[in-house]
């Protein structure tokens, strides 16, 4: 079950729910997804790999608020960023990885043959970091196979609406084109299907009569930096339960 908490603030925030604790069970919109055995138990703090082809903002987010321990779990002592993989060479993530003093590699896509070959440029460089946790900070690349098994259930996404709505790219082009009075953001665990994996939190935001899809989105964005972190800082803590 998923529980709505209705209040002034212009976005309308929808809490985690339970049955993310279940360890075989991981949350969901209808409790039915069953990913069987939890993956193995990771040890603190757990090194976090990030995928991001953009500017980098949810980067950003989940690294001050990892700095600064301002949510219960994510702190220096849970997690670390290890590197960042950017696929895009003028993405402007690069130069917020280096002003957190965190590596950032180049992976450009347009050098590989395939998608398999690139996400496997993109394990090796996460062997190398000793990489526990993969969150893709906007990343514009779907991932294939290669990717989910080396890291099973350990995946984590953002996607710019409420999943099951409106999957896939320009997600906010299809909330304003259809109308919806309500749209948001989802954190989910990552699985082959495309922005289909079980949900672990998500947060609605209002479509204004008047919004554009860059009002839309800068809206969007400010509840991405705030639940992402706390839906990181959730699963990490399931995962070394």
């Amino acid at each position: 079950m998923i529980i709505w908490v209705l209040a002034n603030d212009p976005s309308l925030m929808i809490q985690p729910n339970p049955a993310i604790s279940t360890p075989q069970t991981y949350n969901n919109p209808d409790n039915s997804v069953n990913l069987g055995n939890p993956p193995d138990r990771l040890a603190l703090p757990v090194s976090i790999g990030i995928l991001a082809s953009g500017s980098g903002s949810n980067l950003e987010a989940i690294a001050n608020t990892l700095n600064n321990a301002t949510v219960a779990g994510l702190n220096p002592d849970t997690a670390k960023l290890s590197v960042v993989v950017y696929n895009n060479p003028n993405a402007y993530v690069q130069q917020r990885a280096q002003k957190l003093s965190i590596p950032a590699v180049l992976c450009n896509h347009r050098e590989y043959d395939s998608r398999e070959q690139l996400d496997a440029a993109i394990i090796e460089v996460f062997q190398q970091y000793q990489v526990d946790l993969v969150v893709m900070a906007g990343w514009m690349r779907i991932v294939t196979d290669k990717l989910i098994n080396a890291y099973p259930r350990r995946i984590l996404n953002i996607h710019p609406s409420l999943l099951p709505s409106f999957p896939g790219a320009k997600a906010i082009v299809q909330a304003l084109a259809y109308g919806v009075k309500i749209t948001g953001c989802t954190v989910h665990i990552a699985i082959a299907e495309v922005d289909a994996g079980p949900i672990l939190q998500q947060a609605a935001v209002p479509v204004l009569p008047n919004d554009t899809l860059e009002t839309l989105h800068q809206r969007i964005q400010v509840q991405e930096h705030i639940i992402y972190p706390q839906a990181i800082a959730d699963y990490i803590k399931l995962l070394s339960s």
